[in-house]
């Protein structure tokens, strides 16, 4: 499929009037260029499209936020490169896109532990969250790192839980709570950092820790891990 063939399916299925930019925006989603296509209807269009990288790069330089939804999903991560993936994470103008493409895609390439503990130490906003959503999209994804790889993501969260930023947190919080819901000795290491982490006596700090161990410590997810 050409690129122009594709930006048409996007925009015959638009939905963007004042209406659904309001609502979008009241969940902090940038709608500067956005078409107001939901989640399923994007995936929709993947399952249509199917598989193409070369597509996928046009698309992304397309600039809207739905074709760079649609990119993430209809990539190929076995020909995602590392100077694609530092690309992209710098166009990251929100959390949507940020979390669509770390799921859909770089969760799935080869370099993603990499770039993901790469990410987390820079300060960028949406690039440094997209170093922990790619650690929480790692925790419950299909390719999954061993236990001890997400066992180091540990002291990485515990490092970076002073920020306050909005978007950065709530992914520290994510990961966090992610790593810790993967088996029973992840889940002790992950209450430990979480305490340790209360200890930093932030306001940011106290907030990741606090709704943290109040998952991780539930009924749900311990007889979850159990079971």
């Amino acid at each position: 499929m050409q690129i122009n063939e594709a930006m048409e399916l996007l925009q015959s299925r638009s939905n963007r009037t004042p209406e659904n930019l309001k609502g979008m925006s009241r969940y902090g989603i940038n709608t500067e260029r956005a078409l107001c296509l939901s989640t399923p209807d994007i995936q929709k269009l993947a399952k249509q499209i199917g598989k193409d990288h070369g597509l996928a790069l046009q698309l992304w330089k397309a600039g809207w936020r739905e074709s760079r939804i649609l990119a993430a999903m209809i990539d190929e991560p076995a020909k995602v490169t590392g100077r694609q993936m530092d690309s992209w994470v710098k166009d990251f103008d929100s959390w949507d896109v940020c979390d669509a493409t770390c799921l859909y895609l770089f969760s799935w390439t080869g370099l993603a532990c990499e770039k993901a503990i790469h990410w987390s130490e820079r300060q960028e906003e949406y690039v440094k969250r997209a170093g922990f959503a790619l650690m929480a999209c790692l925790a419950v994804g299909k390719r999954r790192p061993g236990e001890e790889r997400l066992a180091s993501f540990l002291p990485i969260i515990e490092r970076e839980a002073w920020d306050e930023r909005n978007y950065v947190k709530k992914a520290v919080n994510w990961a966090l709570r992610q790593v810790g819901k993967h088996n029973r000795r992840l889940n002790t290491l992950s209450i430990e950092a979480a305490e340790r982490i209360k200890l930093q006596d932030t306001r940011s700090a106290r907030w990741i820790a606090s709704d943290a161990l109040r998952e991780l410590t539930s009924e749900k997810t311990l007889g979850r891990i159990k079971g």
